[in-house]
């Protein structure tokens, strides 16, 4: 046995390209064991994967934990959001699963905003505006080019819900991860059998959507993971909803997550209904909303900037002046999918440090743009003086720090946790065990607590500079891909 203090709980993040498994002790949130395993995606013009390698990985970092994982009282699956499972009446993978990232939906999309009331009709029903990676317009995209792989489903899931069910045998999801599909209404919080009919999916082939706090069943004994038989099971969740469980969020408290693409969020007591589709009105897991806005541009547009340069990524010098907007894979946020880097301001005295911090000026401007539409202009919980809870790959990185503090003139938190995902699933886990809201449980943990950066004053003289450059070069940008 353990020495941990309490029961242990074994929280996973089922990503995009591995697993993780963590075994944490839910007394103090100390993480006992843990395991990663990879999996493989598609190239090419889809995004796809098989999902018995998630199961696969999943066994492997099980096993990595050893005896830990087996005294394991609940388990819970935080997992990559939107991915289309389609399983047949055996339930095996009629296809690979379709991921968020695979655009071929876009037709799609497009189709289905028009044919249903317009974005009004689909943010007030569902909080969404069909954009490809929602997994609605994937499953239209795939009644449209693979008739017979929908006639063999006899279920459809999302990736979390796929791995639950096979530790449990029961069909099951949550509320967060639904809210994700396009097919969930938020207002009533059941699924939409409107949008279902006019897509041609029967309800009867989804996931009963389990409420926070219910167990979602039991592992069953007729597998090979090192769980013992009737280990409870969580419901899970998406993984957004997971990580702001994982910080112990409270509402009006922002996040910024500084990755591949930039993600900004906060927990909401309000409904989103953002017609403009920037703001996604997604559900959280334990009752409130996770209003979220993603640009495209984070810590890759801004790292080929420093190669380009051959500079260090740190090697920046403060920039008069100068404006260089990073959008090298178009724009989310603001929405301009079709525009490529501008440089702006150049002159003979210009330094590539002054062009490097002008590139992290230039990302974060974006990022700070879609928070404050995250936190709404009259959204009482909003805190404008709580500190920016700072996650991702690029949150330790000194120059993405004094840039955010330099740009939001907000003091700026970088939390010490590691694998927020994965801890967040854990403490929906140890809530099971304890009756605690989740939430409160990472907040008992104290996985949100690292250094605070102090306020220094806002930089409205580069905002200004960076809003005028994008206004006035906005049809340059919007027309870009007509020149490429």
């Amino acid at each position: 046995m353990s020495a941990a203090e309490g029961p242990l709980v074994v929280g996973v993040d089922t990503s995009t390209q591995s697993t993780k498994a963590l075994v944490v002790d839910a007394s103090t949130g100390e993480v006992v064991a843990s395991g990663q395993a990879p999996h493989t995606v598609s190239s090419g013009a889809g995004r796809e994967s098989d999902p018995r390698q998630w199961w696969d990985a999943l066994c492997e970092a099980l096993r990595q934990c050893g005896d830990a994982a087996h005294e394991a009282a609940a388990v819970s699956i935080g997992g990559q959001q939107h991915g289309l499972v389609t399983l047949d009446a055996q339930g095996d993978p009629v296809r690979p699963a379709l991921l968020w990232n695979d655009v071929r939906s876009a037709p799609q999309a497009r189709r289905l905003t028009e044919e249903l009331g317009g974005a009004k009709f689909w943010a007030e029903r569902t909080g969404l505006v069909p954009a490809p990676s929602f997994t609605v317009t994937k499953w239209a995209w795939l009644a449209e080019h693979e008739p017979d792989a929908v006639r063999a489903t006899k279920a459809v899931r999302l990736p979390h819900d796929y791995l639950t069910e096979r530790l449990t045998g029961e069909g099951t999801t949550d509320r967060g991860d639904a809210s994700g599909t396009g097919w969930w209404a938020s207002g009533s919080e059941a699924y939409d059998e409107e949008i279902l009919a006019h897509v041609g999916l029967d309800p009867a082939l989804l996931p009963r959507v389990v409420r926070p706090g219910e167990v979602a069943g039991t592992v069953r004994d007729s597998h090979d993971l090192p769980f013992s038989k009737g280990t409870l099971v969580a419901p899970g969740t998406g993984d957004n909803a997971a990580a702001a469980l994982g910080l112990g969020l409270r509402p009006g408290t922002p996040v910024l997550s500084l990755g591949t693409s930039g993600t900004v969020y906060a927990v909401s007591k309000r409904r989103p209904t953002d017609p403009t589709g920037t703001v996604a009105g997604f559900a959280d897991a334990h009752g409130d909303w996770l209003p979220l806005a993603c640009t495209l541009n984070c810590t890759l547009a801004v790292d080929r900037v420093a190669s380009l340069l051959g500079l260090d990524r740190e090697a920046v010098e403060p920039a008069t002046g100068i404006t260089l907007l990073p959008y090298l894979d178009g724009e989310r946020t603001p929405a301009l999918p079709h525009a490529s880097g501008l440089l702006h301001g150049l002159r003979h005295d210009t330094t590539a440090g002054q062009l490097l911090q002008a590139a992290y000026d230039g990302a974060v401007h974006a990022l700070l743009g879609a928070l404050d539409l995250v936190l709404g202009e009259d959204d009482e919980d909003a805190d404008r003086s709580a500190p920016l809870l700072l996650i991702g790959g690029g949150a330790r990185g000194t120059a993405w720090q004094q840039t955010v503090r330099r740009l939001s003139g907000r003091p700026v938190q970088v939390p010490e946790a590691k694998e927020l995902v994965a801890l967040g699933a854990a403490a929906q886990a140890a809530g099971l065990l304890t009756g605690e809201d989740p939430a409160a449980v990472a907040r008992r943990w104290r996985t949100a607590e690292g250094p605070v950066l102090d306020a220094v004053e806002r930089d409205e003289a580069t905002l200004a500079r960076i809003s005028g450059v994008l206004s006035d070069a906005a049809p340059l940008l919007e027309r870009s891909a007509e020149n490429h």
